[in-house]
């Protein structure tokens, strides 16, 4: 993981195609469930649960801090090979990885947190940039990241426990 020296408050950088960057505040999804903090928890970390809800191309996934693994999705005719390394693992608390991609520059720190709520589990993901991603990349906006973590928390995980 990148280590940023400079505040994000100080830093202005052009970004006229509103891609994700450093300069950027980290976008940040939430959702509560209906089920237990093992159920929620086996849902992000075991990847046939995870196949079901977030990416069906995910080969193999330990929530071991070192742990790497990586696939490939084609979209819009461009490849997207995710590259994985768990960063932080907190049983049944919180989750976290790098995310890059073997074909373009930018990192993404990725944290999955979990919090009793009143009537299950609150889930708040957390996508942090720490190296800019391209401008020219329509599925690296700003919008286009926050609709697809929203699909995926939101609606996905969420249909695939309830």
């Amino acid at each position: 993981m990148a280590i940023v020296s400079k505040s994000r408050k100080n830093r202005r950088i052009e970004n006229k195609n509103n891609t994700v960057k450093i300069s950027q505040a980290p976008i940040i999804v939430s959702q509560e469930y209906q089920a237990t903090p093992l159920e929620v928890w086996n849902a992000i970390t075991r990847p046939q649960q995870m196949r079901k809800w977030y990416f069906e191309q995910i080969i193999d996934f330990k929530a071991q801090v070192g742990f790497k693994t990586q696939f490939t999705i084609q979209h819009n005719n461009r490849t997207f090979t995710h590259q994985w390394e768990i960063t932080e693992v907190i049983l049944q608390k919180k989750l976290s990885y790098s995310w890059q991609y073997k074909e373009y520059p930018g990192l993404a720190r990725v944290d999955f947190e979990l919090l009793p709520a009143e009537n299950g589990v609150t889930l708040t993901l957390t996508n942090t940039v720490t190296e800019d991603f391209p401008d020219n990349i329509p599925e690296f906006t700003r919008e286009s990241c926050l609709g697809g973590w929203q699909y995926f928390i939101q609606q996905q995980l969420k249909n695939y426990l309830e």
